[in-house]
């Protein structure tokens, strides 16, 4: 294909200063798709003295201006769906139809995002003080650290960069090295074509084994006001720890041990649908993918037989054919860890229901396991291939516990026909976000996103996506002039 980037300053492509670079592979063939400069610590000093520069006048641009940019953006987006599809494809090995996702998505974030620019910001205040006008009034902060994963490369791409620049920061981004150009530079393509100024938004890529460098040269620089990071929970309790050193505010979007829990009031037809989806949408690397699938007793035996029957009939292989439903891993490498954990799961007793064995290549199986405890790995680490557990229940409370055993806190499906029942165990989940009668796996634009425990802080979405890339000044306009006790 022979792709070639540079490091996007100040709104032009330039080397890194030591003149290095670094392999991007499509992760089904194996062959080189990009390659794309690694960026050294003195590349970072220049990506922030660009976007500090740029961010004076991007602040003080008229709202309008602003949320038209936004808006030309998205329609760009949507026009270059097939160019996404195809991008994703050689990147990260995503299938069409999770490609053609992402673009509708990130163009539905960057239309909230133009929503988000003309909303009323602020408060006025009741004052203490008689003639005393106070007013909480919403400020841009600066220069914003964004990190954006490789799993769903342009709606978390997107989503990286959409509130923080929406709120009048500009932003240095720092795309995963498993997807530098769908993750990093097509959204900054996007935007500048939009209209976007130069230095707004800066592109900053690495090599893999420079990636803690980067990072924390990033975090560190004193102009650097927030860090939006969005990936595992072992690599955001790093960012997080580099934040709080530099006493800078941060939203981490961290990993997930979801789980999809079906009642006994549950239509079993639908809950395999549902359950199928939230498992096995882009071979389960969605940070709401359901590892584990709780079923009630009563209904267990034939979801089990119907949902097994499912996952070993869905197309795999080739995420450039239409049909294929779990394309490759991101890499052959996490293939391999992912059937390391079913081996080791198997190794200690749990049942294979379909799947398993070796992966082929970057390829790994549907798969289905049953018996899988608490002194298994697979139990408590995120799985983040296409793989899920079944476990049955006897009653809500037992649901609950199993449902809230983990460090973890993202997302919870509850599928059931009766939607007092759902709400009920709904409530006693603990994660920052709940679907009653569907699966885990859901995102929209508005809406407050982010986890509990060790899934993060901080929401993405909507007015929670500006609050959290702003600051909150109290200002007082007083009509008459105050007396002071000496």
């Amino acid at each position: 294909m022979g792709v070639t980037r540079e490091l996007l300053i100040g709104g032009r492509e330039t080397p890194a200063a030591s003149g290095r670079t670094t392999e991007d592979r499509d992760p089904y063939t194996g062959e080189v798709y990009a390659t794309v400069a690694a960026a050294g610590p003195e590349d970072v000093t220049r990506a922030v003295d660009a976007a500090h520069e740029a961010f004076p006048a991007w602040a003080a641009l008229a709202p309008f201006a602003r949320r038209a940019i936004f808006l030309r953006a998205a329609d760009l987006l949507d026009a270059r769906s097939e160019e996404a599809a195809t991008l994703m494809a050689h990147e990260t090995g995503g299938t069409r139809a999770w490609a053609y996702f992402n673009v509708a998505l990130a163009a539905n974030i960057l239309r909230e995002a133009a929503a988000a620019v003309t909303a009323p910001r602020g408060e006025v205040l009741s004052a203490q003080q008689e003639g005393t006008l106070g007013l909480a009034v919403r400020e841009p902060l600066g220069v914003v650290a964004a990190f954006a994963p490789w799993n769903a490369p342009l709606i978390l791409g997107v989503r990286a960069v959409a509130a923080p620049l929406a709120a009048g920061n500009t932003v240095v981004a720092k795309p995963s090295e498993n997807a530098p150009i769908a993750a990093g530079y097509f959204v900054a393509d996007v935007l500048r074509e939009a209209g976007l100024p130069d230095g707004v938004l800066n592109v900053v890529t690495n090599a893999v084994e420079d990636a803690a460098e980067i990072a924390e040269a990033l975090i560190a620089d004193p102009r650097v006001r927030a860090v939006d990071f969005t990936g595992s929970t072992r690599t955001g309790r790093v960012i997080g720890e580099h934040a709080a050193r530099h006493l800078k505010p941060a939203v981490l979007e961290l990993g997930g041990k979801n789980s999809v829990i079906v009642l006994d009031d549950a239509d079993v037809d639908y809950a395999v649908e549902a359950a199928a989806f939230g498992v096995f949408m882009n071979a389960g690397q969605i940070c709401m993918s359901g590892d584990r699938v709780l079923v009630h007793e009563r209904v267990a035996e034939e979801f089990t037989r119907r949902f097994t029957a499912k996952a070993a009939a869905l197309p795999t292989g080739d995420p450039g054919h239409p049909h294929t439903v779990v394309g490759p891993l991101v890499s052959t490498a996490a293939a391999r860890r992912v059937a390391a954990l079913v081996q080791d799961a198997v190794a200690a007793g749990a049942t294979v229901l379909t799947g398993g064995g070796k992966p082929r290549g970057a390829v790994h199986p549907p798969t289905v396991l049953s018996g899988v405890t608490r002194e298994m790995e697979l139990y408590h680490t995120e799985i983040f291939g296409p793989v899920c557990v079944i476990a049955t229940f006897a009653d809500d409370a037992t649901a609950v516990a199993l449902a809230n055993d983990t460090e973890n806190g993202l997302t919870c499906g509850i599928i059931t026909e009766n939607a007092t029942h759902g709400l009920a165990v709904a409530r006693r989940v603990h994660s920052g976000i709940v679907h009653v009668n569907n699966q885990s796996v859901a995102d929209e634009p508005h809406a407050p996103f982010g986890g509990v425990k060790a899934s993060g802080y901080g929401r993405f979405g909507g007015r929670w996506g500006i609050e959290s890339f702003s600051n909150t000044r109290w200002v007082t306009i007083a009509d008459r002039q105050a007396r002071y006790p000496f």
